[in-house]
């Protein structure tokens, strides 16, 4: 190996190391401020019945929600091929079901993947002359979430849902976001997607 090669490689590791110490240390952040509105990113949900995954979401959303945070909750999420239910219409369901109330309760129901659905509810949010948000997911989510809603014109907070960590299927999407991450901060988030693979959140 040359030595311009060899000094390549350490280049490339170290920004690796730093992205994913970064979003490591991001997932473990809690910032509660109060702000115009709680956006929950979506994930799959089963013919109108959260995921897991997503109630966990929603069930922080709720508790951010009656601490005061923000006086309404936008949901996220599109429909995927065959449902009959969208994320953000299932998401919505449920956190009425908690007890949020109705006007409480905003919809973006076309995001296909994460930089859509915020980009989409930045523009019903910027109409309202608001863009202060608390933005809810899992840990491992945070750092990318965040850096996409202040590239779509946004001025983010982030509170996970749960914090990030390294074992397990963590240590999976922790490697899957290190590599998001690590591209997207080069060629803009948006154009994640021409890779072939949505980085939206997984179920």
């Amino acid at each position: 190996m040359t030595r311009a090669a060899a000094l390549l490689l350490a280049l490339v590791l170290a920004y690796a190391g730093v992205t994913a110490t970064q979003i490591l240390l991001a997932g473990r952040e809690d910032n509660r401020t109060r702000s115009s509105a709680i956006v929950v990113l979506g994930a799959a949900q089963y013919d109108g019945q959260p995921s897991p995954a997503l109630r966990n979401r929603l069930d922080h959303a709720v508790t951010l929600y009656d601490d005061g945070v923000a006086p309404v909750i936008w949901v996220t999420g599109g429909r995927q091929e065959g449902d009959r239910f969208s994320e953000a219409s299932a998401s919505s369901r449920y956190l009425i079901r908690q007890g949020v109330p109705n006007a409480a309760v905003q919809l973006e129901v076309h995001g296909g993947n994460s930089y859509e659905s915020l980009a989409a509810t930045a523009r019903y949010l910027r109409q309202r002359d608001q863009r202060d948000v608390v933005l809810v997911s899992d840990g491992w989510h945070a750092y990318r979430i965040k850096a996409i809603a202040r590239e779509v014109g946004l001025r983010p907070a982030v509170s996970p849902s749960s914090p990030s960590h390294i074992s397990g299927p963590g240590l999976r999407r922790w490697l899957r976001e290190t590599g998001a991450v690590a591209v997207g901060r080069i060629v803009g988030y948006r154009r994640l997607t021409w890779f072939g693979t949505q980085y939206g959140p997984p179920a």
